[in-house]
């Protein structure tokens, strides 16, 4: 087992990852009061859309079926925090993967 912080930023991003020998396009976006998650395929083609990146659980828990291969988890260094906010994405909240 291993794991890994995914470098995230405050801001709306996407970007190519490798993971678990697997290549995937991640995006990243404010929607009005949490960060949702989307992960694509290489090419670019939608595989989860819309997961809020909220601590306390595996957020690819639901989508066990799918044999990707890794988890990810969010942790807030500030306790008073439980989400990561607007403001603090990638440097007070980060998001780890953890491969199997």
């Amino acid at each position: 087992m291993s794991v890994s912080e995914i470098p995230l930023s405050p801001d709306n991003q996407q970007f190519a990852v490798a993971l678990a020998g697997q290549s995937f396009q991640m995006a990243v976006t404010w929607r009005a009061g949490f960060w949702g998650l989307d992960i694509m395929d290489s090419a670019g083609a939608d595989l989860i859309k819309g997961i809020p990146l909220i601590t306390g659980a595996d957020l690819l828990v639901q989508y066990h079926y799918m044999s990707l291969g890794f988890s990810l988890y969010v942790v807030c260094d500030d306790p008073a925090n439980d989400n990561p906010t607007a403001a603090d994405l990638g440097t007070k909240s980060h998001l780890y993967v953890v491969t199997e």
